[in-house]
């Protein structure tokens, strides 16, 4: 090959390096891997656990069971009758008397199995403690991923300030492809509970890393804003196709095809990190970044991951208890279980991208306000829904209203530390991680539960009103104050004072002497 072609690609991979676009093209499939691989055990699981281990185990009890059943509806014996009517030979049951023949009921008395109640229909599932027991074991499954990440993460924001954020990222999709195959080819609860809780440690290595990347090459707050908004669309993108993508594959292909699928696209994304980003590169931050436990001091924070929490917790409290509830109430075959988190995704992308741009325009402190009360009204709407369509208003507004909160909250976190903390964002982003987190461990952990005890409407209510009661916090992210608005208030000075820092020379009056330049440079 000649040198001059061996350059081409030497240059395309130099150039896109320096790209920021291509580095949130990074960011934006490392997230949306993410969250397909989240969101496509959400259909599989449920009915996966209910047909390996109650089916099964009742196909294994039921020859045993079903012995004494014949003798209650065998088929009697026929027998010869002289009938002196007509002067005629006739066959009849043996258990009919010559009475019943004369009256001709005998055809009435043929044998009827016992009495019981109507069946199910054929899509119903049976087993009813099962199904109300297998909401807090899917329950914990789903959060043992959040709770993984939970712990995992003030470590990875440690080390993206020490080392950079390109290995803690390539790091995050080994990781990926390792819980990917293990979900793909495991068979029993235990295993899958490996594989999530694996998935939650690539998963804190890739979402830190690739926001705490995005806000360093995005310093504008503008520009951040939209490059966030794009982000989550890729977290948007895999929650909108997880769930259906799972349940179909399931229903029609089988249990592993949707994971070989994301396994075969996580190296596809591993290829694009080795030509965009530099893995081998030790790149620490040349500041030291604020410590996580002065950003936790910092209330302004705080109510910024409350929101983020709170409002991502509804979600996470229906992936486990809505299709438990769907297979119990609206009989709903596989594929339902799955397209019925459809109009959620699909708001949910729509409002991330339309939010990113509008939420700096309308205030995001007010757009993340009326999100967090148009979540909890959308939570208190699903338990009326009698079918899949009377699920799409709810969940569509639900996804929705958690893409305002979560474009709003995304930049504003950034935004503290540049104006509040050293600009430095492997911890804040570490912070906000760590609320996500919280809301994905706490909801499905306590949501199962708190369904066996009082029932999923009550569930919905408890958290839509925990939304709208939240809510108007976020009024206090309207202005926060900055490290110079302190002294400022002491000394009654305008915050918002100009400096200059350009070299000047000093000004003299007037008149000049001869030696006047010479004592100025002396003076300088």
């Amino acid at each position: 090959m000649p040198p001059a072609a061996e350059r081409v690609p030497r240059r395309w991979m130099a150039a896109g390096r320096a790209s920021r676009r291509l580095v949130l093209v990074v960011v934006f499939v490392a997230l949306l891997l993410d969250n397909m691989l989240l969101t496509v055990v959400v259909p599989i699981v449920p009915t996966f656990l209910y047909t390996t281990e109650y089916e099964g185990a009742n196909s294994s009890v039921a020859p045993a069971g079903t012995e004494p059943a014949p003798p209650a509806v065998k088929t009697l014996p026929f027998s010869s009758m002289f009938s002196y009517f007509d002067n005629t030979t006739v066959s009849v049951l043996g258990s009919a008397s010559a009475a019943e023949l004369v009256n001709g009921i005998e055809s009435s008395r043929l044998p009827q199995p016992p009495a019981s109640r109507p069946p199910l229909p054929s899509s119903c599932p049976e087993g009813e403690e099962f199904l109300a027991q297998e909401n807090v074991r899917v329950g914990l499954l789903f959060a043992s991923k959040a709770l993984v990440q939970l712990v995992v993460n003030p470590s990875v924001g440690l080390l993206t300030n020490r080392i950079g954020y390109h290995i803690p990222m390539f790091i995050g999709f080994i990781i990926m492809f390792l819980s990917t195959v293990m979900f793909a080819f495991s068979g029993t609860y235990t295993l899958l509970f490996i594989a999530r809780a694996l998935q939650g440690i690539g998963s804190s290595f890739s979402s830190v890393a690739g926001l705490g990347m995005l806000a360093s090459v995005y310093t504008d707050d503008f520009e951040r804003g939209n490059a966030m908004g794009i982000a989550l669309g890729g977290l948007a993108l895999g929650v909108l196709i997880g769930a259906p993508f799972g349940s179909v594959m399931y229903e029609f292909v089988g249990k592993s095809s949707p994971f070989l699928v994301l396994a075969f696209l996580a190296l596809l994304d591993g290829a694009l990190q080795l030509c965009i980003l530099q893995p081998s590169k030790i790149s620490p931050e040349s500041t030291k970044g604020t410590p996580v436990f002065t950003l936790l001091r910092d209330p302004y924070i705080l109510i910024a991951a409350g929101a983020l929490c709170f409002s991502n917790m509804g979600v996470a409290m229906l992936e486990p208890t809505l299709p438990i509830w769907m297979m119990q109430t609206m009989c709903s075959p596989k594929w339902q279980l799955g397209m019925a988190f459809l109009p959620a995704s699909i708001s949910y992308l729509i409002g991330t991208n339309l939010f990113g741009i509008l939420a700096n325009k309308m205030g995001r402190w007010l757009c993340s306000l009326i999100g967090m009360a148009v979540v909890g009204i959308s939570l208190l709407c699903v338990p009326l829904a009698r079918n899949i369509y009377g699920l799409i208003g709810p969940n569509g507004g639900l996804g929705f209203a958690i893409g305002m909160v979560d474009s709003s909250m995304m930049p504003i976190m950034g935004y503290l530390v540049d104006l509040r903390h050293t600009s430095v964002y492997g911890n804040v982003y570490a912070i906000a991680d760590v609320a996500f987190c919280m809301g994905f461990a706490i909801g499905p952990s306590t949501g199962g539960a708190i369904v066996r005890a009082i029932g999923f409407p009550w569930l919905m209510v408890i958290i839509g009103v925990i939304n709208i009661a939240y809510a108007p916090l976020c009024w206090y992210l309207r202005n926060p104050p900055t490290k110079e608005e302190k002294i400022a208030i002491l000394t009654q000075e305008c915050p918002m004072q100009t400096k200059s820092y350009t070299a000047q020379k000093t000004l003299r009056d007037f008149p000049l002497t001869d030696d006047s330049d010479v004592e100025a440079e002396n003076a300088e």
